[in-house]
């Protein structure tokens, strides 16, 4: 399980599926999802099959969610901030 630096900055907190997640000021929010132990953003829209965050640095796509009912917002790009109401993105919503 990643772990955070001690000390490494102001805590933060948004919902993710209506759980409560802290984050580090200038965090991403696939890097305080990893680090709350949520590994799944998205299923693919093709198989099902579970995806999450993965060259975390907005190449693959994988970290699809869905931010303050915005979908197919890319979680490694999006700095977390306070009250953010983030969701697992919808296969329904996936951009053609």
């Amino acid at each position: 399980m990643p772990q955070r630096i001690d000390g490494s900055g102001e805590t933060i907190r948004f919902t993710f599926e209506g759980r409560e997640i802290a984050a580090r000021a200038g965090e991403t929010l696939a890097a305080a999802l990893i680090a709350a132990g949520e590994t799944t953003t998205r299923a693919s829209v093709v198989s099902g099959a579970p995806r999450g965050p993965y060259c975390m640095m907005g190449v693959c796509f994988e970290c699809l969610v869905e931010i303050d009912g915005v979908p197919n917002r890319q979680a490694c790009m999006i700095v977390a901030e306070p009250g953010m109401s983030v969701n697992r993105q919808k296969a329904d919503e996936v951009a053609a």
